[in-house]
């Protein structure tokens, strides 16, 4: 395993559990990945690796800025990805944020079927009113980005 799936491997786990726990990815997680992505890419590729390290982070911002504009993603998500994108540079950004809408959308599958099954569940199990468990209607996507990250490297 190279320097650079080690980051992108820690960074996604650490993002992954402060998404699932909180709903919200603390600045320091991307910060970190542009850190430590600009440093291995310098490392690694000299010059080339800071062009290549500075424009995967601009292009991982830059792609799901739209979802953000929109209200279906947030903040934190577009510069996660843009922290991933000086990670991973800019040959890997475009299939990353690929996998990454793809596996957000298979998220997205189970997460709606989950809730419909326990609405169903709720509904025909018994008839005593029970009070509603407030759910947020927004999905972690912090998972899917680093899913889809991890599958750009190893691709």
């Amino acid at each position: 395993m190279t320097a650079q799936m080690v980051i992108a491997v820690a960074l996604g786990a650490v993002a992954i559990f402060e998404d699932l726990r909180s709903r919200n990815i603390p600045n320091w997680i991307p910060i970190a990945a542009l850190v430590a992505g600009l440093a291995w890419n310098v490392a690694a590729r000299g010059w080339h690796g800071v062009v290549s390290s500075l424009l995967g982070a601009v292009a991982g911002f830059l792609v799901f800025l739209i979802f953000y504009i929109l209200g279906g993603m947030g903040g934190g998500d577009i510069k996660l990805m843009g922290g991933f994108g000086a990670v991973i540079g800019i040959e890997h950004v475009l299939a990353a944020a690929f996998a990454a809408a793809l596996c957000g959308a298979l998220i997205a599958v189970a997460v709606i079927g989950g809730r419909a099954l326990r609405k169903w569940r709720r509904a025909s199990g018994s008839t005593e009113p029970r009070p509603a468990e407030p759910e947020s209607e927004s999905i972690p996507y912090a998972p899917a980005i680093a899913a889809g990250v991890w599958l750009s490297l190893i691709a």
